[in-house]
């Protein structure tokens, strides 16, 4: 018995050390060792929320490690971009960020609540999407020529809802591009502008190729034009925008970084994470069948992008007659 009862002890004392020394190892593992978040700053179903859960799943083969995406939509995005500021600068906790949170914020609120550059480390860019001017089929209009007419026939009675800084711009751009005036409608994100525009709310909405394609499939709203400065590979029936609105182009695009003083690294692995998933043809195949056009660069080109991108919608919020809220 006494030899039993020492046997038992002897296993449980290497149990137990073998566990402090696979924890003592575990602080020691290389990133990644658990899982990563990506904070989504728009609402489910929205263009970066798709963008967001392509990646999640695929990057997370990548690194080997489980990536949940969490959604904190409102303020812009700025809600979901402050939180991933604040967080710990190890890798864990990822920005789904756009050209509205790290970019057009700067022009449009009055006060955002990080630094779009000082703030994050960039890691890269990701795709472009085109918006879709969409309406509901009450409109009276067939066309864009027709759409227009109808516009400036209608000073503040056509209203427009956004639910990004790209769907704002769009709308105000358009409505001033064309001497027209659209009453802009504020919304958390595109997906619920969209479900007022069906009912009767709004009449219109600047969409992401992505939920335009799924509401024109539907049969349920009319589908003028496109913001690119040519016509898209996924509808080309539908014109640019910029054929009857000379000039008119308003692109948006997806990017992943991280908190500021993010460990070089770890950024290094990110990027060549995201790398390595944007060229899988599964990848692009989804991506592209989203309404997306991958439009890569590394963190370096990101940091570049970002500082250019300020400057130009700046440009473009005043150019639409925007003024800060």
């Amino acid at each position: 018995m006494r030899h039993a009862t020492f046997q038992a002890v002897l296993r449980q004392i290497s149990v137990a050390v073998a566990t402090f020394a696979f924890a003592a190892l575990a602080t020691g593992q290389p990133y990644p060792n658990k899982t990563i978040k990506f904070v989504v700053p728009f609402p489910a179903g929205s263009a970066t929320d798709v963008v967001g859960r392509v990646l999640a799943d695929a990057m997370g083969k990548e690194l080997g490690q489980s990536i949940v995406v969490e959604n904190k939509a409102g303020a812009q995005g700025t809600i979901g971009a402050g939180e991933v500021k604040n967080a710990a600068p190890d890798g864990y906790t990822i920005l789904v960020t756009t050209s509205t949170t790290q970019a057009a914020v700067v022009s449009l609120l009055k006060k955002v609540p990080y630094d779009p550059a000082k703030d994050f480390t960039p890691i890269g860019k990701i795709a472009t999407t085109p918006f879709v001017l969409i309406t509901n089929d009450k409109v009276p209009a067939n066309n864009l020529r027709e759409f227009i007419t109808y516009v400036k026939a209608n000073p503040g009675k056509v209203r427009f809802g956004q639910g990004s800084s790209g769907s704002w711009v769009s709308g105000s751009l358009f409505a001033s591009m064309i001497g027209g005036d659209m009453q802009m409608i504020p919304y958390k994100g595109i997906p619920p502008a969209i479900t007022d525009m069906l009912g009767g709310s709004i009449e219109v909405v600047f969409a992401d190729m992505g939920n335009a394609q799924a509401q024109i499939k539907g049969g349920k709203v009319k589908a003028f034009g496109v913001t690119t400065t040519k016509r898209a590979p996924q509808m080309p029936e539908l014109p640019a925008i910029s054929e009857q609105v000379p000039s008119y182009e308003l692109v948006p695009w997806f990017a992943l970084v991280g908190p500021a003083n993010l460990p070089a690294d770890v950024t290094a692995k990110l990027s060549a994470a995201l790398t390595k998933t944007l060229a899988n043809a599964d990848v692009k195949a989804k991506l592209n069948a989203g309404g997306f056009d991958i439009d890569s660069t590394d963190a370096a080109g990101l940091a570049k992008l970002i500082d250019s991108e300020v400057k130009r919608w700046g440009q473009l919020t005043k150019a639409a007659k925007i003024e800060a809220e």
